[in-house]
């Protein structure tokens, strides 16, 4: 087996870096992975490893041996031949053999998983300190200054009762604070919610503060460690929401909603590293509870006394919606295509809403601009995942849209500004329309794999459209025989028969002759393609 040289030693450790980073030891999926992983290279089932420029080639002997390669320059462009997704316990195995050469596996294992064990530590006294807490207290009464009060509280004697904790262990003490929060609420289900949903406004502040405070507001680290604390606090401030503004609320709740709308000014602090759940949760608070429209009037006023040029992104965002709320939505939109297209993503909230008050001709020009902006904003995206997972939501939103108002080409514009992370929802349209042509040319276009059309699809397009069949065969058939392996080539010999049905359907075997005869004289040191071509009667 190659050793690593060690003028690569650099390279390796930049990648474990990166496996540091990508997998995370408290999700248990990642755990599980790494053990595995683990396991599989200290019982020495990595086999014929080869080291090329900033790549390994492996085999790994599992239930089912996995072939493996691993970039070791970007770990997660890694591939295995097993069904796994993503990076998985053979590409794990493989890349610490290779990193076994050059630094010591033990300790790469021990450092990742160290902040996993500080975090359960740290999760069990701030559990065992929330316990103490609230042995002390008893429920909350009604009481808004008491509330917050004891917000602030819980949050420094949890969170910040060890000191300035690491940001790994933030998670485990914010929820263990959560909890205590959560069991202080009062009994009476009316009050629970809005306490919960002050809770999660008065929070949502406390651990922005937090981060800003600590330093920990770097993209990287607010994305692994706090973001999914604030996407928490969201959806549980949603479902509190929604059970309240769908209920009666005693006119006792309009002194608590009057502070609650204050406090949410802190929701549209300038704070880029945050994104999306505050400003989301500002949306819904002044969208679902704060309806009184002299309120509405003070923070529309209040948000543009800073002056066009003179608010910040997240305040602009506000702004917009407190238009919107107004129905003033041409100077809404007009507000918005203003700002950067990074700001694309703000749109989904008053798309989605909308779309659930069935308001299409008010979602019809918010609509059109997100159409018009989607290839702008793919280009500044530049992450394929992300561009996946934003072009997956935008199509969801557009198509809603135009199949209830009839605008088909509008989708169809939106799939073709998306591409091509708009590829397989393209070419699905494009096939359930019958464009058979354009189908094939996209296909064509992109590349597809030999096996990646369903036999459905073959059988669908041979009786209905076999003229676009040729193209798309004779590149199955090249990719077929490039592989050059007996299984490959007994697949291309079987599609070599389907094309030769169909050049006969069109009466074109002049053309099939031609083609055939030069593919036996380009491969005629391919043995074994012909044997199989005579064994499947293509050779006489």
């Amino acid at each position: 087996m190659a050793a690593i040289p060690e003028s690569q030693a650099p390279v390796f450790k930049e990648a474990a870096e990166k496996l540091n980073k990508m997998l995370k030891p408290e999700v248990e999926e990642d755990a599980r992975l790494v053990q595995k992983g683990l396991m599989l290279y200290r019982q020495g089932t990595v086999h014929h490893l080869k080291y090329m420029v900033k790549s390994i080639w492996a085999t790994v002997q599992d239930v089912t041996p996995a072939r493996v390669y691993i970039n070791v320059a970007e770990p997660s462009e890694s591939s295995c031949t097993c069904p796994a997704d993503s990076f998985c316990r053979h590409r794990m195995a493989a890349f610490l053999q290779g990193y076994g050469d050059v630094a010591s596996v033990s300790d790469w294992v021990e450092a990742w998983r160290k902040p996993a064990k500080e975090q359960l530590n740290a999760e069990k006294w701030g559990l065992q300190k929330a316990k103490d807490l609230v042995k002390k207290e008893s429920r909350s009464g009604h009481d808004y200054d008491q509330w917050a009060e004891s917000f602030r509280e819980a949050f420094e004697e949890i969170v910040m009762g060890q000191g300035e904790p690491k940001p790994y262990i933030v998670p485990g003490l914010f929820r263990s604070y959560m909890r205590r929060v959560e069991v202080s609420a009062p009994l009476e289900a009316v009050w629970k919610n809005l306490y919960m949903i002050t809770a999660a406004v008065h929070s949502f502040n406390l651990l922005s503060e937090l981060a800003r405070e600590l330093g920990h507001d770097e993209e990287a680290v607010i994305d692994r460690y706090y973001r999914p604390l604030f996407e928490d606090l969201f959806n549980d401030g949603e479902e509190y929401v929604e059970r309240l503004a769908y209920g009666t609320m005693p006119f006792s709740f309009d002194g608590f909603l009057e502070r609650l709308k204050d406090e949410t000014v802190g929701l549209t602090v300038p704070d880029s590293s945050v994104g999306y759940d505050r400003i989301d949760l500002y949306r819904l608070l002044w969208e679902k509870l704060f309806k009184n429209a002299g309120w509405r009037e003070a923070e529309r006023a209040r948000l543009e006394g800073f002056g066009d040029g003179k608010r910040d992104l997240v305040e602009e965002v506000a702004l917009v919606h407190q238009l919107v709320l107004a129905k003033q939505d041409s100077e809404a939109l007009k507000r918005f295509a203003a700002l950067p297209v990074s700001s694309l993503p703000y749109l989904f909230y008053w798309l989605d809403g909308f779309r659930v008050q069935r308001e299409w001709n008010r979602m019809g020009p918010f609509i059109d601009y997100l159409v018009q902006q989607l290839r702008n904003y793919l280009k500044h995206l530049g992450d394929y995942y992300a561009s996946k997972k934003f072009t997956r939501y935008a199509l969801k939103l557009v198509g809603a849209y135009t199949r209830e108002i009839g605008r088909g080409e509008l989708y169809d514009r939106s799939l073709a500004q998306a591409m091509p992370y708009s590829f397989y929802e393209y070419e699905d349209s494009l096939f359930e329309k019958a464009q058979y042509e354009q189908w094939s040319e996209l296909q064509s276009y992109f590349g597809f794999e030999y096996n990646s059309i369903s036999n459905e699809r073959l059988k669908l397009l041979q009786k209905e459209a076999p003229e676009v069949l040729i193209p798309l065969y004779h590149q199955m058939i090249g990719d077929l025989v490039e592989m050059k392996n007996r299984s490959s080539y007994k697949q291309a010999a079987r599609l070599l028969k389907k094309l030769r049905t169909v050049y006969k359907k069109l009466k074109r075997m002049n053309e099939w002759e031609e083609f055939f005869d030069k593919l036996l004289v380009r491969t005629k040191r391919l043995r074994a393609f012909h044997e199989e071509c005579t064994r499947s009667k293509l050779i006489e």
